[in-house]
């Protein structure tokens, strides 16, 4: 795909730049056929085809979900999945070899890549990164015993190479080496190099010195290895939202140093109108991405021959092409749509972009992928059951829930049953109280985490019986209330940290609905799995315009079953920590005495829904809509 680009002006000033002038949108079901040539190389140069991939291996049979996807300069191609490691096809292969990390790797989901010469360079969801120097056979990484617990979680896309320099981005800041990572230096908000840790995007910039433009928590800046920032002028954030996709515009017809993609859109750079006084440069979003909805997050932004020409979202995949703007809808699944990953033809090639999503490469999707469920034990979306607290973070923060390990997950039985749902943050970020209540315990619990538990004014009723309402906090890197204190709803309490069993920075976030008053059945530092856990994402109010999904998942014999995974739920963000299927709960967390329910999902931007599950061999499918501040009811049984 090519697009075309016109004469504007720059960033901050008033010189002529480019602005993309064609994008078509598409969803990306199965019929989206590979075949079709759809490259247009640049005039008068050689040309060559690429041959459509052959399809992933899907050993869970709901679709390989899809990270990334990169071409080495070998014509290699790369993909990072979530949970099976990296698929590998050498240009002349008609199968994909996996990489696991039973062969190597640091952990299995995958969603950064870079190169440089021979070295293939990858970075991945809590578990650092690593470097192959052979193409793949060998390893070294990166990971917790090296660094510590700090650096693990890169940013989506967030590795770039520039010779002998490498530069990894992360939650905790960048860590880059000039010397292929024999020796590694730090950029952060600790060493006055940016204005935030919390990396959301990397980009180069142009010039070749090294300089990236970088995204963070709190704003765009441009970057020096030297060890320096400028801010972009204007910040494209205020009005994108987080920008969590980068472009550098290297075409020599293009004076924009970049194109940023947000939450919500992607930037066209306007400036100012020097006929009216009042007139300043900006950033607009671009219409197209405005009519694909409020949700059509930005997760990746690529180009071809140095220009945009396509963009992975949470609602689909957008491809640039000669034609004008247009936004097609070619049905499908909400999963369907959920693009992660775009992969252009090389330069001067001919060939279709592909699309990688959550369950699998376009033009490859599986049935189950596609299916269009009924609305058997599906109820209509109703208010919540019981009173919804507030946020622990702040809006300004990171607000968002990690997605990959949720209340009662294993994260596909990576991990123990988790007890609460995380918030990860630089630390030293502002722990709120999520409702009134008094301070019952500020202190150290189970592994030395500092903690604080509050017991809430309000108090469960039910025909399950009566119920004591209590929130605690782990992992803080300092307290800030006492025992016996009064604190209002959002009033500062702590500080995130990573005290006690933590691998990174975050706040662990538990709510408990007690039978008995005792603070030492809430916080009892030599119990692991406390009695009276609940799902928080039940009592957390969901962010504005989303609504909640919970519900049942039974054999047979109408008994539970557990750990269960429930595909088809689409959740743009966090970015950093995405989301592929729920877990149904097992003997370590406990149904809320309102719901009952085996799983609940918060934060889901509002529409229709196709849910899957496999219940002993047979899966089932259900049709929901979720509406925003309340929540869906669904049940399935084979």
């Amino acid at each position: 795909m090519r697009a075309v680009w016109l004469r504007a002006a720059a960033l901050g000033g008033g010189a002529a730049l480019a602005t993309l002038a064609a994008l078509a949108a598409i969803a990306v079901p199965r019929a989206a056929a590979q075949g079709r040539p759809r490259g247009r190389p640049t005039p008068g140069a050689p040309t060559r085809s690429i041959r459509p991939l052959p399809p992933l291996p899907d050993e869970t049979r709901w679709g390989t979900h899809v990270l990334a996807l990169a071409r080495a300069p070998d014509g290699t191609v790369w993909v990072g999945t979530y949970g099976q490691g990296i698929f590998v096809l050498q240009p002349d292969a008609r199968e994909w070899t996996q990489i696991r990390a039973a062969e190597g790797l640091a952990w299995d989901f995958v969603h950064a890549f870079a190169f440089s010469g021979r070295d293939v360079w990858y970075g991945t969801i809590g578990g650092g990164y690593g470097v192959s120097r052979d193409r793949g056979r060998t390893w070294q990484n990166w990971t917790g015993e090296e660094l510590g617990k700090q650096f693990l979680y890169v940013t989506p896309n967030g590795i770039v190479t520039n010779g002998d320099s490498v530069f990894v981005g992360t939650a905790d800041g960048i860590r880059w080496s000039a010397d292929r990572g024999r020796t590694w230096r730090v950029a952060n908000d600790s060493t006055g190099q940016l204005p935030n840790r919390y990396v959301l995007a990397m980009a180069p910039a142009r010039g070749g010195s090294g300089a990236l433009w970088v995204s963070t928590l709190r704003g765009v800046v441009r970057w020096d290895p030297a060890g320096t920032f400028r801010r972009a002028n204007p910040d494209p954030a205020p009005t994108m939202g987080r920008v969590r996709a980068l472009f550098p515009v290297v075409a020599p017809n293009a004076l924009v140093q970049f194109v940023p993609g947000g939450e919500t859109c992607v930037g066209t750079f306007r400036p100012m109108n020097p006929r009216i006084r009042t007139s300043t440069d900006r950033w607009d979003c671009m219409s197209l991405f405005v009519r694909a909805g409020r949700f059509a997050a930005i997760r990746q932004l690529a180009g071809c021959d140095g220009v945009l020409c396509a963009a992975a979202t949470g609602g689909g995949a957008l491809l640039g092409s000669r034609v004008g703007l247009a936004l097609q809808s070619r049905g499908g699944t909400a999963r369907s749509r959920d693009a992660y990953a775009v992969m252009p033809p090389p330069d001067n090639a001919l060939g279709d972009t592909v699309v990688g999503t959550a369950c699998g490469l376009s033009g490859q999707l599986p049935d189950t992928c596609l299916a269009g469920g009924d609305s058997l034990g599906v109820r209509a979306p109703v208010a919540p059951l019981h009173t919804w607290f507030g946020r622990p973070i702040a809006a300004a923060d990171q607000p968002y829930i990690d997605q990959t390990y949720r209340y009662g997950s294993t994260m596909g039985g990576s991990f123990q049953q988790h007890q609460g749902v995380e918030f990860n943050n630089p630390a030293g970020t502002t722990v709120l109280a999520v409702e009134a209540g008094t301070v019952v315990h500020a202190g150290y619990a189970e592994r030395n985490a500092l903690t604080v538990a509050i017991r809430h004014d309000s108090v469960l009723t039910g025909p399950a019986g009566r119920f004591f309402v209590y929130s605690v906090y782990y992992h803080n890197s300092a307290l800030l209330v006492r025992p016996g204190q009064r604190v209002a709803r959002g009033a500062p309490i702590a500080r995130v940290g990573s005290t006690g069993r933590s691998t990174n920075d975050h706040l662990h976030l538990e709510i408990h609905a007690s039978p008995v008053d005792s603070a030492i059945a809430i916080v009892d530092p030599a119990n692991r799995f406390p009695a009276f856990t609940r799902n928080p994402e039940l009592w957390i109010e969901p962010l504005p315009g989303t609504g909640v999904v919970a519900g049942r998942v039974v054999d047979a014999e109408g008994r539970p079953v557990p750990q269960a995974r429930i595909y088809g739920l689409v959740k743009p963000e966090p970015q950093e920590t995405p989301f592929s299927f729920a877990e149904t709960y097992g003997d370590r967390a406990h149904p809320d005495p309102a719901y009952d329910e085996h799983f609940a999902v918060g934060d889901v931007p509002p529409g229709e829904y196709v849910l899957g599950v496999d219940i002993g061999g047979t899966k089932v499918f259900r049709r929901v809509r979720v509406e925003p501040g309340r929540v869906t009811w669904v049940e399935f049984w084979p």
